[in-house]
């Protein structure tokens, strides 16, 4: 059941992305994560869309920002349901820099001009069940993991649900919020005051329910035309295996035009292979399967 808009909170993707265009409170977070100082914010783009992929769809990230020396990528990723592995985090993260790459190099720089890119996973549970605060990844030599690449690329994935003990005292505050509501420092107040703000704007309510009905309708539209032709094609049959064959066939339909709906909004594999699981149960193994034949 989706949210009302006045039940919103920080960490939803739609709430956080509208309260993170502020410049100011952007950098001040993104300070708080990376513990060192960030550069003056040139832009801040929440659900920003970026249309680099074979096929010419926009690929959307959360909030989507740079300074003069780097670019960013902030995420919050909640589970719904899934397990992490079925996430695929690693590979998104591989995904949204690659895609940030080929944004600033479609606007007429070189790749020896590329800014330092972090991609950065706001996680409420942990993403690789280890109990680490964060997880850094970078690209080192196996022979010599010393060595760094240096190719300007790092992914973090920040684990609220770690041992707060071990976090530093602002990460801590921030973590706590995130799990808890609870506002404990100058930055979550400010951003739980954001938040309070949001609801009162009405644009973005508008745009919220917006954004409900047309979910609402791409599953509505998606099952109404499978059942149809599960009906029909059971009517021809004309017996119990036609009609049992008609509905599978019928949610086979259904689940092949959802997958091209969400593929045409947008969509990226690994969240449109999560949507079909919440709406049709599908196992993993069956997921799989429809992914790879009407993707």
């Amino acid at each position: 059941m989706a949210k009302s808009y006045e039940e919103l909170t920080f960490v939803d993707d739609f709430m956080f992305g509208k309260v993170m265009e502020d410049k100011e409170l952007c950098r001040d977070l993104l300070e708080c994560l990376l513990g060192q100082p960030v550069g003056e914010l040139q832009e801040v783009q929440s659900e920003r869309q970026l249309r680099y992929t074979a096929d010419g769809k926009p690929i959307r990230l959360d909030v989507y920002t740079r300074d003069k020396e780097h670019v960013y990528d902030t995420e919050m990723q909640n589970l719904n349901h899934h397990a992490p592995q079925e996430l695929e985090l690693p590979k998104r993260s591989r995904f949204y820099q690659s895609m940030m790459d080929a944004d600033f190099l479609q606007k007429g720089h070189s790749y020896r001009e590329l800014l330092e890119g972090r991609v950065l996973f706001l996680c409420t549970f942990d993403p690789f069940g280890k109990g680490y605060a964060k997880y850094t990844y970078e690209s080192r030599c196996r022979e010599n993991p010393e060595w760094v690449l240096a190719d300007g690329t790092e992914k973090i994935f920040f684990n609220c649900t770690c041992e707060i003990e071990e976090v530093a005292e602002e990460l801590k505050a921030l973590y706590e919020y995130i799990q808890t509501g609870k506002e404990c420092s100058v930055l979550t107040k400010r951003l739980e005051a954001a938040v309070g703000k949001a609801r009162l704007n009405e644009k973005w309510r508008s745009e919220y329910m917006k954004e409900l009905l047309h979910d609402d309708d791409i599953k509505y539209f998606a099952r109404k035309e499978g059942r149809e032709e599960g009906r029909e094609e059971g009517r021809e049959e004309g017996r119990e295996e036609g009609r049992e064959e008609g509905r599978e066939e019928g949610r086979e339909i259904g689940i092949q035009n959802l997958i091209e709906v969400l593929k045409e909004l947008g969509m990226d594999y690994s969240m449109t292979e999560k949507k079909l699981c919440e709406k049709y149960s599908l196992s993993d193994a069956e997921a799989q399967r429809v992914m790879k034949k009407y993707w």
